[in-house]
């Protein structure tokens, strides 16, 4: 049998302490076990999903393991998610036990697909593991680099669902199936999003001017109708803006932005939806030593303050920003880094350990997926009927929270092959997430002189006949009359609903060139004549 029965009781559960290893025993469904004279105990609830819950009053925990023994099939594929964002590397892989799966995976036996995972929003950040023997489900409770003090409260750490794969089943239906199980309630936008944004042209060095010039643009290149394009100021307008990615103040702009509410209006009057970017948690000016996250944890910012999402004030602070978009007239926010300012590292450097140890929150007895969950719902109830792009989001607590997330790491205005590593990749491995936990952002199109037009077109086409959104980064100096041509049928397609893709040749490629849209099919060639060329990754 190529499926693992997780609904039956976990043959092994331990928790990890700052004290050490603490093996539990169990008792009628409860797994129970004591360090340093508190006790520790581990629910399992029985059933179809298997509910997992902690107890750990004199306990400073940092992980649980939960472990079912198994004959594992040598033949099988699995496909791992990310922590955040992807980095060009999600694939279908061998068994390599060492491997950490965040979140859910995904294993192939050759003719059906199973999948197992946790629901969304968990309050914990879970991540599994498997080898020849068994499957190991790693549960990290900890309190940002420390082991969380829960007192006398329980903690629902997260609920463990599977899925058995049915015969003649495409792994990619496998898959959105799974996803859909795993997030009973996602957020879409209300109509297919597309548009522009100005960040893989500009990157940083913007104006209002600009601004208004590409929202003309954008306007004759859209369709007609009620489905308005969105037009994203992105990085850029704030104050202290210096290298494009500084923190606030958000409440002006700088002297490129004099009048952000007035920009909006004008946004508007020219007939699309405006949208704005911000940096929650990364303040430029002086703030309370109450509000922030430790300042040795994170050297890189230390001329720089980052609020600490379990600190009540720092959190209103927060929703004020959101609601101040909002009265400006914006009806999208694109909220940013706040992984990175949180835990200091990016997805791909995280492994096991998702943040350096000896630091932790304000609030001990909150755990670190608790903190980010605090922070998205902070800023979903400030955001009232905006819609929202998480950027370097953890997705899997994302969802249902964001209508819009970028589920890969930056495409490009300057490097094709950047564009070609991030942004193929993550929408074939990540497509299945789309309509089941958000409308999956696969990033921009970077139009401009630097990156090849007809590896770009290519790019363009697939990302407006894929059913995600599609949203273009057009230099004005780029724009010639095919690429004009191209972008107004690009946009006309991206503004109707459509099927979701299908990548065909995922289980063999990590940039897949054959791809299915309903009744059609199409091949892309992502390479030059000379092959593949060496990726700069400071761009």
């Amino acid at each position: 049998m190529s499926f693992f029965d997780l609904a039956r009781t976990p043959d092994l559960v331990k928790a990890v302490t700052e004290a050490g290893v603490v093996p539990l025993e169990e008792t009628a469904g409860t797994w129970r076990g004591s360090v340093d004279g508190g006790g520790i105990e581990v629910g399992c609830a029985d059933g179809d999903t298997r509910r997992i819950s902690l107890r750990a009053p004199g306990a400073a925990v940092l992980r649980l393991q939960l472990r079912w023994r198994a004959d594992v099939p040598a033949n099988m594929h699995y496909l791992a998610d990310h922590w955040e964002r992807g980095y060009g590397d999600l694939a279908w892989r061998t068994l390599v036990p060492e491997r950490p799966m965040p979140w859910y995976f995904l294993a192939h036996d050759g003719e059906v697909t199973h999948a197992y995972g946790v629901m969304t929003q968990a309050n914990s950040l879970c991540c599994w593991q498997v080898d020849d023997r068994g499957i190991s489900l790693w549960i990290d409770v900890a309190c940002g680099g420390t082991g969380v003090r829960l007192g006398e409260r329980e903690l629902h750490a997260c609920t463990v669902i599977s899925r058995r794969g049915l015969p003649g089943e495409s792994a990619s239906a496998a898959a959105h199936h799974f996803a859909k199980r795993m997030c009973p309630s996602p957020r879409m936008p209300a109509s297919p999003a597309y548009g522009a944004n100005d960040w893989y042209y500009a990157y940083g060095k913007n104006t209002a001017e600009g601004i208004l010039r590409d929202a003309h643009t954008l306007v004759e290149l859209s369709p007609g109708g009620a489905n308005r394009p969105f037009q994203v100021i992105d990085a850029g307008w704030s104050k202290h803006n210096k290298t494009g990615c500084d923190g606030g103040p958000w409440n002006l702009g700088n002297a490129n932005f004099p009048d952000m509410p007035g920009l909006a209006a004008s946004m508007r009057a020219l007939g699309v939806r405006p949208g704005i970017w911000c940096r929650p948690l990364l303040y430029e000016e002086d703030l309370p030593a109450s509000l922030l996250l430790p300042r040795n944890r994170f050297p890189v910012h230390e001329r720089s303050h980052l609020l600490d999402p379990t600190v009540p004030a720092a959190l209103e602070r927060i929703g004020d920003d959101i609601r101040r978009f909002r009265e400006w007239g914006y009806e999208l926010v694109k909220h940013d880094f706040s992984t990175w300012d949180i835990l200091g590292r990016w997805g791909f450097a995280m492994g096991f350990e998702v943040t350096d140890p000896g630091w932790h929150f304000a609030d001990r007895s909150r755990t670190t997926a608790e903190a980010v969950l605090a922070l998205y719902r902070t800023i979903r109830e400030a955001a009232g009927d905006m819609a929202i792009i998480g950027c370097n989001t953890i997705g899997h607590l994302a969802a249902g929270l964001v209508e819009l997330n970028r589920t890969g790491d930056d495409t490009s205005g300057k490097s094709w092959e950047r564009t070609r590593k991030m942004g193929v990749n993550t929408l074939a491995f990540r497509a299945h997430q789309h309509g089941a936990f958000f409308a999956v952002d696969a990033d921009c199109v970077g139009l401009t002189t630097k990156v090849p037009w007809e590896l770009n077109r290519q790019w363009l086409d697939l990302l407006a006949r894929s059913g995600t959104p599609l949203f273009v980064s057009a230099d004005p100096e780029a724009l010639g009359a095919d690429q004009r041509a191209a972008l107004k049928e690009a946009f006309a397609f991206a503004a109707e609903p459509r099927a979701l893709a299908e990548p065909l040749d995922w289980m063999y490629s990590t940039a897949p060139s054959y791809w299915r849209f309903g009744d059609e099919s199409a091949h892309y060639d992502w390479y030059r004549e000379d092959g593949v060329r060496i990726l700069d990754h400071k761009l």
